[in-house]
């Protein structure tokens, strides 16, 4: 894939884990690229501004710090061809009680807006990041996206309010907006999270300390590499979509437990396990059938687990030989 000379995109969230790695890509494929990104509280500023490490100073790439849920966002947005809509408050246990006016401000309100300014703009097509914590406990697996959505957490009610929204607008008869709304299956690989599993499981083991796994372990997760996840969205740009969600999985489902097994294999180490409960909104199951993505996109996952994670490793162990913690 290649980009028309001059072919301007723009990614939100492009600060952030997954965020960072696509303007990278449209980078190397001949897009300007505007960046957009809050830099939230959710996480240390410092994880966000390495993020950035490969993008600052590059050429035809623009970074723009804002809210997008009280920013001007026309002057962004003229000329450009498509947008990424990847930044969210995200988090599943951090969004039972006080904090939920957060998500729905960074998920559902700031979505909201630039769908407002996308429209106005004339935007053609939006690809924007959704997630499996809208199946909830799933009937079937693996689960197509005809299956009923009932999110067991508040973050999973808001990325479904979200996507629910931006296919509201792209079928306004006024619109020319067209949308693909990716439902990401756990992402892993560099540059992840510090909340996020793989990346603590990692620096524990890498620090001597015990990992902390919730429930029994045999809860089982359709893990996908940021690459591919990358890919999907690349692959979006162009597909014959109007307004439908798409599932982007890994291929197969793992449980916890096997992850583990892993760990040890990749890093050569002890992985001792401290089990606490289940935490409430964690699914007990996820699964991607990829036959729409497959259909749509050409989408197929291309990174296994185990070369996918020895790629997550060899980043944190980086990070360890240069001093560099987890956030608290």
């Amino acid at each position: 894939m290649s980009a028309a000379r001059g072919a301007r995109a723009v990614v939100t969230g492009a600060a952030g884990f997954i965020g960072s790695h696509l303007a990278e890509a449209l980078l190397d494929a001949g897009y300007l690229v505007t960046g957009i990104d809050g830099f939230t509280a959710s996480y240390a500023r410092a994880f966000k501004r390495a993020n950035l490490a490969g993008l600052l100073g590059r050429r035809g790439f623009e970074l723009v710090e804002g809210d997008l849920s009280v920013m001007e966002l026309d002057e962004l947005l003229g000329g450009v061809e498509v947008v990424f809509h990847q930044a969210a408050q995200a988090g599943v246990r951090a969004s039972w009680g006080v904090d939920f006016d957060v998500y729905v401000r960074d998920n559902v309100v700031a979505t909201q807006r630039l769908l407002e300014a996308c429209v106005r703009c004339g935007v053609s097509r939006l690809v924007a990041a959704s997630s499996s914590s809208v199946y909830g406990d799933a009937p079937a697996y693996p689960t197509t996206e005809e299956s009923i959505t009932r999110p067991v957490s508040p973050y999973g009610v808001t990325k479904l309010a979200s996507e629910h929204l931006c296919l509201a607008y792209a079928q306004l008869a006024s619109s020319g907006l067209t949308v693909a709304s990716l439902r990401y299956f756990t992402v892993y690989g560099p540059r992840q999270r510090p909340d996020m599993a793989f990346r603590r499981f990692f620096e524990a083991v890498y620090a001597g300390e015990p990992i902390r796994v919730f429930g029994d372990g045999e809860q089982t997760r359709d893990f996908t590499f940021v690459g591919d996840a990358v890919r999907a969205n690349l692959l979006a740009m162009s597909a014959p979509f109007r307004a439908e969600p798409v599932n982007v999985g890994g291929g197969r489902r793992v449980s916890l437990n096997e992850v583990l097994e892993l760990v040890g294999r990749i890093t050569g180490r002890r992985v001792p396990v401290v089990r606490v409960a289940r935490q409430p909104g964690d699914a007990r199951h996820t699964g991607a059938d990829g036959a729409r993505a497959e259909a749509l996109l050409g989408y197929k996952p291309e990174v296994d687990l185990e070369a996918g994670l020895a790629r997550q490793a060899a980043w944190i162990a980086q990070l360890v030989d240069s001093g560099t913690r987890v956030a608290p």
